[in-house]
């Protein structure tokens, strides 16, 4: 029903009201809508604007993204649209898996297990997110990633309206999966998921490690680091990650490996702008101690923008014919 405040409520004979929506405007003459895309909208039938909604679904997500659906946040209102498993497909009920977008100086989309970080896809770098070579070019759908001072979030169109694709957090197998509709057969089949292998396992090699699922054992040290303990890498424990191999000096750093096809570091401890090119990104980071490594924030073209990162670098793990070049 919708009350004479202009909310949708859902009632029970025995325990009254059960669920509300808010609304922050109060409506005239409110109408409950579902659109063709799936959006379930409340809007006030008298309203000149007939595209604003006093709410709508598509900003309280369950487990499944639809074509349009917003993934991130509206930093006006501080809503924050995420995606949480259920706990089967018989119950409703949240289950261990989120994923959203975390918000810092460089957001990156990241998946949850309980409260740990479970998968990152990395940061945007302006065509795809570092770590998701599953965004590459594709017949299913289009995607895009904005962020301003009034929102931050991923969404995607489908290329055929025709084509029905959806994704969806299935905690049973602890992943995210992209499935399409084949009308033919009348199922849906499983076009990609994540986390796809091994080294998608948050921070797998500790840090300042690498993982290579080519590789074997997976995890490596970046060029000029060795192992923390090495005695635990020898029984494929990695946890405690890598260390410079010599003392570092503030005065003699003036080489930086670059690195390719990575996905980059967790940016929770880094800087971003939009304004420097490459090499005023290395001398940015050659200027400040703390600085562990940099690369473009943005790779269109011949690439744009700078990020640093201070301090440990986690979770990296190479991506053939993907990820981008890091200055270490």
């Amino acid at each position: 029903m919708i009350n004479s405040r202009g909310s949708i409520v859902v009632t029970s004979r025995t325990s009254g009201d059960i669920w509300s929506t808010n609304s922050f405007k109060d409506a005239k003459s409110p109408v409950l809508q579902l659109l063709d895309s799936g959006n379930l909208i409340l809007r006030d039938e008298k309203a000149t604007n007939s595209d604003f909604y006093l709410w709508q679904s598509f900003d309280y997500p369950s487990d499944t993204l639809l074509t349009g659906m917003k993934l991130g946040w509206g930093l006006r209102t501080g809503l924050n649209r995420q995606l949480s498993s259920w706990r089967n497909s018989d119950d409703p009920s949240p289950g261990e898996l989120r994923n959203g977008i975390e918000l810092h100086e460089f957001p990156q989309a990241i998946m949850w297990k309980a409260s740990k970080k479970y998968f990152r896809s990395g940061p945007w770098n302006g065509e795809r997110f570092s770590g998701a070579p599953e965004l590459w070019v594709n017949p299913i759908f289009n995607y895009s990633f904005l962020s301003n001072k009034d929102e931050v979030y991923y969404t995607y169109q489908l290329k055929n309206k025709s084509v029905i694709s959806r994704l969806v957090l299935n905690d049973t197998s602890s992943s995210r999966q992209r499935y399409v509709w084949v009308e033919a057969d009348h199922t849906w089949k499983l076009y990609a998921s994540v986390p796809r292998d091994y080294c998608d396992t948050y921070d797998l090699c500790g840090a300042n490690g690498v993982c290579v699922i080519s590789d074997s054992p997976v995890c490596q040290c970046l060029e000029g680091f060795e192992p923390k303990s090495p005695d635990s890498w020898n029984w494929m424990d990695w946890s405690e990650g890598c260390i410079l191999s010599k003392p570092f000096s503030c005065q003699n750093k003036g080489v930086f490996f670059k690195f390719s096809e990575l996905k980059l570091p967790n940016t929770t401890k880094s800087w971003v702008t939009g304004t420097m090119n490459l090499q005023e990104c290395r001398e940015a980071c050659f200027k400040n101690c703390s600085c562990m490594a940099y690369s473009n924030s943005d790779v269109r073209g011949q690439g744009s923008g700078c990020v640093l990162w201070f301090h440990d670098l986690l979770d990296i793990r190479q991506i053939s014919n993907g990820g981008q070049d890091l200055y270490i």
